[in-house]
């Protein structure tokens, strides 16, 4: 395990604990404040209402606040943030590409402040019908999460599930969204590559240079610190600084002021009077675009974004116990845990977020590069989350950033997304032609059939006389994940292959080591790390019951018991081999 400054139990001294948090925030902002733009094409919301986008975006980050809180203090309880998934974009465009969706989508291009208040009215509601059908669908296909989590089945399912289905899932998640880069980008190609440049120069090259900043410490007074800030917030700086650099060609009149023509959007001032018609604090509530609707179709579809994102947080809960320095967590900390995440996505199924909630793999990184493990600072760093929600102004601010910066943060977050999906392969033999095989057609078939059904009128293919099952099929094979992961999955089961060829045999030994309560040590960290706060644990143990639940701590205090009774055991029969 690696050397930790504190560790998953201790809390950092008040300041430390707030700037710690702040961190955590700052780390997953990008990958959070991209998902409503992409959403946005989908959900039919026009470039003329940066309002509906402010709005989303203090709405998931509040969401990945509450989501944060209930993952760290009630589910598998690792310093391990929540936020939304680009795992339910992909379900998303699959099920906003069907006929009654795609044939109405019409957004008026004229500026929101020219429109009739009626106009205003259908635009508003063209969104938010839409808006309605995906929290439905979110809503119930998190039930199934619940269920997975909380009944024990996914610690059955994972024997199955190894590096070659989760590799060409992953990956189909940053290839099928690419669209959505390339839409932002186009408005000024040369503003988006020069925001990558940014992102890369600060993330790649400086990130090595501490910056010389002023400090503050009682007894020693103001002294000059160094802090690697662009290892911390490379992505944020990126945007700051193309930001001004627009904002400097705006004022030269390097971009056209015709909103007919794409470039318009690289102004800075294309979209500024979003801050002043948002209001100063606006607080998320359950059901605030209007009542979800349900279609079986779209339930279906998107259960395919909750497979996906559970996945790759059975990962990120290994790798943040890893880095911060504690035990693997044992099966029922991680049942817990993706009971807690279906949960949150049914929670931002009622507040509207437009996404559901996973754990973050860059947050879990950020736990590496400081080493503080301890829970209180993302559950500081969750508060602020909600906190900032709560200040529209803020989430305003980020709706007018201009299209091109966008698309290149896009540009970098989808590549990152599509290569953690790759690294899954390092655990397999890519020597293998079986290993190359599975991948590669996994991917190239997950990317072409679902875009061909997609295109034109090749929907109308599936024809089975009932128009429910027409919707559901069409859904399901539209959205590349679910494509490419099935493929995946039954390729890589029924082809012959070893436990060592397949990478299966490093996910195994882990999950073994997890499992293993009955090592002394062992028992004693799980109990302090793992079980359930303000004495519930106690509480449910008094219950034989609980024994049989799979959620449930087991008792520790019994476990230990008898692994020093069987220590005790074995240092006699030692002694006794020893002196005969």
């Amino acid at each position: 395990f690696l050397l930790v400054v504190y560790k998953l139990h201790e809390v950092p001294p008040f300041l430390y604990t707030i700037a710690l948090g702040l961190q955590h925030y700052l780390t997953m902002f990008g990958s959070t404040v991209s998902l409503p733009f992409v959403l946005a094409a989908p959900l039919c919301i026009g470039n003329n209402n940066p309002l509906a986008i402010s709005q989303l975006i203090s709405t998931i980050f509040f969401m990945s606040g509450l989501a944060t809180l209930l993952q760290s203090t009630f589910g598998v309880r690792l310093p391990i943030v929540q936020g939304g998934s680009f795992a339910f974009i992909a379900p998303t465009i699959a099920i906003m590409s069907l006929d009654k969706w795609k044939s109405t989508c019409r957004p008026n291009i004229l500026p929101w402040a020219n429109l009739t208040m009626d106009e205003q009215v259908n635009q508003t509601e063209m969104w938010q019908v839409r808006m309605r059908e995906i929290q439905g669908a979110i809503m119930l296909s998190s039930l199934f999460q619940i269920f997975i989590g909380f009944s024990g089945i996914i610690g059955l399912c994972l024997r199955f599930i190894g590096p070659i289905t989760i590799a060409p899932t992953i990956t189909l998640i940053g290839l099928s969204i690419i669209s959505a880069a390339t839409f932002y980008s186009s408005s000024h190609w040369g503003i988006a590559i020069l925001t990558v440049f940014f992102i890369a120069l600060f993330s790649q090259v400086l990130e090595r240079f501490p910056v010389p900043m002023p400090a503050f410490q009682r007894g020693k007074g103001c002294y000059v610190t160094r802090v690697h800030i662009f290892r911390l917030f490379p992505v944020l700086i990126a945007v700051i600084t193309s930001w001004v650099l627009s904002a400097i060609l705006t004022s030269a009149g390097a971009f056209t002021s015709n909103r007919a023509n794409p470039t318009y959007f690289a102004r800075t001032d294309a979209r500024i009077s979003v801050l002043q018609t948002s209001p100063w604090f606006r607080f998320p509530y359950p059901f605030q675009w209007g009542t979800p609707t349900v279609s079986v179709a779209s339930v279906f579809g998107m259960l395919a974004g909750v497979l996906a994102s559970m996945i790759e947080s059975i990962g990120d809960y290994y790798a943040c116990a890893r880095l911060a320095g504690a035990k693997p967590p044992p099966r029922h900390a991680i049942n817990r845990g993706i009971g807690m995440e279906g949960i949150g996505c049914v929670l931002a199924g009622m507040i509207g977020s437009g996404n559901g909630t996973t754990s973050y793999s860059q947050n879990v990184g950020a736990i590496g590069i400081t080493r503080v493990g301890s829970r209180a600072v993302v559950q500081c760093g969750a508060v602020i989350m909600i906190i900032l929600a709560i200040i529209s102004k803020f989430g305003a601010i980020f709706a007018s950033v201009p299209n091109p910066i966008v698309g290149g943060v896009f540009l970098v977050m989808f590549g990152l997304v599509t290569s953690v999906g790759l690294s899954n392969l390092q655990f397999c033999n890519m020597n293998s032609p079986r290993n190359i095989f599975v991948v590669g057609i996994s991917i190239i078939f997950g990317m072409a059939f679902p875009t061909w059904l997609r295109t034109g009128t090749n929907s109308s293919v599936i024809k089975t006389n009932v128009t429910e099952l027409d919707q559901i099929i069409i859904v399901l094979l539209s959205t590349n994940i679910a494509v490419g992961g099935f493929v995946a999955l039954i390729l890589d089961n029924i082809l012959p292959g070893t436990l060592e060829e397949r990478g299966m045999h490093i996910w195994s030994r882990e999950t073994a080591n997890a499992s293993n309560v009955m090592s002394y040590e062992y028992a004693k960290d799980i109990k302090r790390s793992y079980d359930l706060p303000f004495g519930m644990s106690t509480f449910f143990q008094k219950f034989a019951c609980t024994n049989y639940l799979p959620f449930c701590p087991p008792r520790y205090d019994d476990l230990i018991e008898e692994s020093e009774q069987h220590i005790d055991l074995e240092s006699r029969k030692e002694y006794i081999s020893t002196v005969v």
